[in-house]
């Protein structure tokens, strides 16, 4: 069948691009794999779009710039590892401001084998390479979505971006993406998966103040937000994880019975022996075997450059393992299921479009082979902070049709942390029922483990506000701010 959404799609020129950051310091510090983040420059990108007939329009997009998740390797600072994203997005952003009109998927295709190619020659990591396209073609979008007076679900659903047969993504050439994208139903609320970090309270110690402060204990948590789902980090010493999961699993069962989890190994284990040695002290666990349906998935237990070379197929894993910082590339997913992943995180800071693709991947597998394992994508993004980042990211869960997604930057940032109070009470108003304002403050608001996301359906991307852009740091500063 021919597609013809290049011809109906609305070509965009990319006319000037912005960028600021803002310091964001974390209440509580976060220990995931072998790093422990106390603070980190959140990426604002600020986009002028020519939509042809639909006018000139901004668009917005914000983004963490997380160091030691990007790129793991022992030798760069995390000054480094931010530089390397700094260096991403001002790549994408001289290659899209010099880019003939086309679709916004034209766009991130046109461009994407030579600043993958950039960044390889700079030595950065494919995540910290795909970065950049990642947050501006999430600009661009919401400034099609405000030219052409559309929702972002309603935007991807008529295929105003344009997807069309791609050389980057060959196994869907005989995808019909304009038939498949109008089937997509958004969800219309999300259970936030709780993020639960090696460092951790699961006690009620520290309340942290007054009743209207935040949560610390996890027993608090889950009373103050009502989580029902929860993902547990691990560090990659088989013992130790397992002692520490069956004292998680101990405060959970008291206080959410009924529970489910999953469990992030961020690369942390040294081989195929360590995970299968875990895979069978988790059967051994006694709280862990009355109930072992309640582990969903395994999410990157193996380090990114030996998850697509690993033999998992003889592996007696009591869930399907997923694939997250091992998923740099546009052909990552497909590598990843010869080797036995089941799984595949979306995420805002690795690429919208490569989310689209992956979550097709999985119908188009399962539509093949109904009766063989079945393929998935799961929600992964715990920094999202309050405003632009963690609405787009919201929504973009929201448009693949998922029903939980891990939400954890309420937790680590009180709220919107330093930003100016006009922008808070902006976003706040402008979506209400989102956020939830107490001590003068307004954050992310979590009932019965759910997250209201109706006003996320609105023209534009996600957002009815925007940010406070004078209120920035320039895109240089950002390797002083970790």
């Amino acid at each position: 069948m021919a597609d013809t959404s290049i011809a109906t799609a609305p070509k965009v020129r990319v006319l000037a691009v912005d960028c600021g950051v803002r310091p964001m310091h974390l209440r509580l510090p976060f220990k995931f794999g072998a790093a422990t983040l106390t603070r980190c420059p959140q990426l604002f990108v600020r986009a002028v779009v020519d939509c042809g007939p639909q006018g000139t329009t901004t668009g917005w997009a914000a983004e963490m710039m997380v160091p030691r998740w990007f790129d793991k390797r022992s030798g760069p600072s995390h000054a480094g590892n931010v530089r390397d994203l700094q260096l991403a997005v001002a790549a994408a952003a001289d290659a899209y401001t010099h880019s003939a009109a086309q679709p916004a998927f034209g766009l991130f295709e046109r461009h994407y084998a030579e600043l993958m190619a950039e960044g390889a020659f700079r030595d950065s990591t494919e995540l910290s390479t795909a970065y950049g396209q990642a947050v501006l073609d999430r600009a661009v979008l919401d400034a099609l979505c405000r030219a052409t007076r559309s929702s972002v679900y309603g935007a991807i659903q008529r295929n105003l971006v344009g997807f069309t047969d791609t050389a980057i993504a060959a196994d869907m050439a005989d995808w019909d993406w304009s038939n498949w994208l109008g089937t997509l139903v958004p969800s219309t609320t999300l259970h936030a998966r709780h993020t639960i970090g090696m460092l951790d309270a699961l006690d009620d110690d520290g309340l942290a103040g007054d009743p209207a402060a935040l949560p610390v204990g996890l027993p608090a948590i889950v009373r103050r937000y009502g989580h029902r789902h929860f993902k547990i980090k691990l560090g990659g010493d088989v013992a130790t994880d397992l002692a520490r999961l069956d004292a998680v699993l101990a405060t959970l069962d008291a206080v959410q019975p009924g529970h489910c989890f999953t469990l992030d190994g961020n690369e942390q284990y040294p081989g195929t022996d360590a995970l299968a040695a875990l895979c069978e002290g988790l059967r051994a666990m006694p709280r862990f075997a009355a109930r072992p349906d309640t582990l969903l998935y395994i999410e990157q237990p193996l380090a990114r450059d030996a998850s697509l070379e690993a033999d998992l197929a003889s592996l007696d894993s009591p869930a399907p393992l997923l694939l997250d910082e091992a998923d740099g590339s546009l052909d990552a997913f497909p590598a990843g299921r010869k080797a036995g992943w089941r799984g595949v995180s979306s995420k805002g800071c690795k690429g919208l479009y490569k989310a689209i693709i992956n979550r097709a991947r999985c119908d188009k597998w399962n539509a093949h082979a109904p009766e063989g394992p079945r393929y998935f994508m799961s929600a992964e993004d715990l920094t999202c902070q309050a405003g632009l980042a963690v609405q787009q990211d919201l929504a973009l869960a929201a448009l693949l049709g998922l029903s939980h997604c891990e939400r954890n930057g309420h937790h680590y940032v009180d709220g919107f942390g330093d930003a100016p109070e006009q922008e808070q009470i902006a976003f706040a108003v402008a979506h209400m029922g989102l956020y939830e304002a107490s001590s003068g403050r307004a954050r992310l608001a979590i009932q019965d483990g759910r997250i209201a996301i109706g006003s996320l359906a609105r023209t534009g991307f996600a957002s009815s506000a925007i940010p406070d852009f004078d209120s920035l740091r320039p895109l240089a500063d950002a390797p002083l701010l970790v």
